[in-house]
């Protein structure tokens, strides 16, 4: 990729955690883990994110919830299963705000994406990291988060810079800089190399960046094979011809509400889970679109979790099949146990553009 490209890596900090802070402002001085609780109960399942307090006392993602809590004893740590609805709202709001900075937007995920601002920028940095300041400032004041930004004039070197400044950070690579930047990262830092890979150079004899960098393709090759060694040899010297290219999130729409009481009566709900499936509806609709999977969520008193999801024959956007399908999964769950429920939820994914002459049940 030529050097007079502008590449932008948004990394969004401690995603999960920073946006349950959001919502729950006496959360930001405490230890916060959130977590995605499995059906066996208790403390069975793993923390999702964490937030930097939490990171203080070693707890990690992936850690099971058991040992995370074993960590944070008498910390006053928070414990909180994954919203998945509101972090996926959240998430869409932020890329809505990046992606009108870009020429070319690519959706990575939820707390993640690359701008190319080669165009709005004529091909400088310095232009790019003002973009890239704009970004942080409008989405801070517009949601309250924080995102760490890298830029530099290809993706590897811009998913490398946006974690050199963790949180809040923005940090430019260009091509000057290349060599300097490389030197002070740990074999760990480069992008897309693992544990075992790093074990691998180790027994190469490479301690640093610096002394993998001095191992021959040919060695590299035949240490990792051909096409994986040939990019681990570029990815040290951070070559990376890949283009910034659209791709759009897996959309996904949902509605929840916090009920007037916590109930395991669907007698109690029915009224709920009608309005969202109807709002659900004309939201999906309104846009032109299908959908094959139907679920819903719903969060016990205790804040844990339970989800239940179907995925349909043909998609639709049929007003009646959407009620007909969540009705029977919320009918389902509550046969699962008489655990009180706090929230609600519906949502659809796995969603298309409606082409061509459609049924007209689609819209009734």
């Amino acid at each position: 990729m030529p050097e007079d490209r502008c590449v932008i890596h948004v990394d969004f900090d401690y995603f999960y955690a920073q946006c349950e802070e959001i919502r729950h402002p006496e959360m930001r001085t405490l230890p916060v883990c959130v977590c995605i609780y499995s059906d066996r109960g208790g403390d069975s399942g793993a923390v999702a994110t964490a937030n930097y307090i939490a990171r203080e006392y070693g707890v990690r993602s992936g850690m099971s919830i058991y040992g995370a809590r074993k960590r944070l004893e008498e910390t006053g740590a928070r414990f909180v299963p994954v919203d998945f609805d509101y972090i996926s709202d959240m998430s869409e709001k932020a890329m809505n705000i990046m992606e009108k900075y870009a020429d070319t937007f690519e959706y990575v995920g939820r707390d993640e994406a690359y701008l190319d601002v080669t165009q709005r920028t004529g091909g400088r940095l310095k232009g790019a990291a003002h973009l890239a300041q704009q970004i942080k400032v409008e989405i801070r004041k517009g949601l309250g988060l924080t995102c760490t930004a890298g830029v530099s004039y290809n993706k590897l070197l811009s998913k490398m810079a946006s974690n050199h400044k963790k949180p809040d950070g923005l940090t430019v690579v260009g091509p000057k800089d290349v060599e300097k930047f490389l030197a002070g990262l740990e074999l760990r830092d480069i992008h897309g190399l693992g544990g075992k890979s790093a074990k691998r150079l180790e027994s190469l004899g490479a301690k640093s960046v610096t002394d993998a960098q001095n191992i021959g393709i040919f060695d590299m090759q035949k240490a990792f094979g051909r096409k994986p060694g040939t990019i681990l040899y570029n990815s040290l010297r951070g070559v990376d011809d890949e283009p910034v290219q659209k791709r759009p999130p897996s959309v996904q729409y949902g509605k929840i509400v916090t009920l007037r009481r916590d109930t395991a009566e669907y007698s109690e709900m029915s009224g709920a889970l009608r309005a969202m499936c109807d709002a659900l509806h004309q939201t999906v609709s309104g846009r032109n679109l299908q959908y094959r999977v139907v679920g819903i969520q719903l969060i016990h008193t205790d804040m844990k979790g339970k989800s239940r999801s179907r995925t349909l024959r043909n998609r639709t956007s049929n007003r009646e099949k959407l009620y007909e399908v969540a009705e029977s999964l919320l009918r389902e769950a509550l046969n699962d146990g008489s655990m009180q429920v706090r929230r609600l939820g519906v949502k659809v994914s796995d969603l298309e553009e409606a082409s061509g002459q459609q049924d007209i049940t689609n819209y009734f």
